[in-house]
């Protein structure tokens, strides 16, 4: 390959990566000017785990705006969560087989489906189960600022959302041939620390039970990773 064509090259990827991510930021902006149609409904839904709107003080000037376009944009995205996955297969499809096209198109209402389960165990098991913590805490009476609460939900339901991603992840680079569910599973001391870790990071209370109820599900995820792992380089032995 001549230097003129690998250059070509390069620019030929870098114009596919402009065109994705301006498809991806077009969709991104429908599905939030769409949340914004919902946005009251949004905001009585975030303020929900900790009493409703009526427990939550908004002190600065611009604090309700910026809280506005921080819940519609996380909604934005989960909405626009499935087509922001398909312009990214479509970015790497070049260097991928028809076979492993297929099976990583496949793969997108998996990865939403995964990311919605984490999303939803955010908001129903880890945020009642942290605020009621974080507020009796002993010390002065607590008066949540609308926005630090606001930003500590969203951060919370984005990051376990994407937690979940695990399986379907390790799955992908079975298939891929980047790693092994025998490999995985010899790393099962690094993979405890590491889920450790995470937990701690995202966990929003420092005691023990929210941070075991955050790693437990971490857990799993990574021994079903394992399992995907194992049947991803089983199918393709057979085939």
């Amino acid at each position: 390959m001549s230097e003129t064509q690998r250059e070509m090259t390069i620019w030929q990827h870098l114009d596919e990566l402009r065109k994705r991510l301006l498809f991806s930021l077009i969709a991104l902006v429908v599905t939030v000017a769409v949340s914004v149609v919902f946005a009251d409904k949004l905001l009585k839904w975030v303020a929900r785990p900790i009493g409703g709107l009526e427990n939550l003080l908004s002190i600065q000037v611009t604090e309700n705006l910026s809280v506005y376009f921080r819940v519609t944009l996380l909604s934005g995205f989960i909405l626009a969560l499935p087509f922001l996955l398909v312009q990214l297969i479509l970015f790497i499809s070049p260097g991928l087989t028809t076979k492993e096209r297929k099976w990583v198109l496949v793969a997108v209402p998996f990865a939403t489906l995964l990311f919605l389960i984490g999303a939803v165990f955010a908001y129903f098991v880890m945020l009642p189960a942290a605020i009621p913590f974080l507020v009796q805490f002993p010390g002065p009476e607590v008066l949540p600022k609308w926005r630090d609460y606001v930003n500590f939900v969203t951060s919370l339901i984005f990051w376990i959302g994407l937690s979940f991603e695990t399986p379907l992840l390790m799955y992908i680079l079975a298939k891929l041939g980047i790693v092994s569910a025998k490999g995985l599973a010899k790393q099962w001391r690094i993979a405890i620390i590491l889920i450790a870790v995470i937990a701690a990071v995202a966990t929003p209370t420092p005691d023990p039970v929210n941070m075991v109820l955050l790693m437990a599900p971490l857990l799993i995820l990574y021994l079903l990773g394992i399992l995907l792992a194992a049947f991803a380089r089983r199918k393709d032995a057979k085939e």
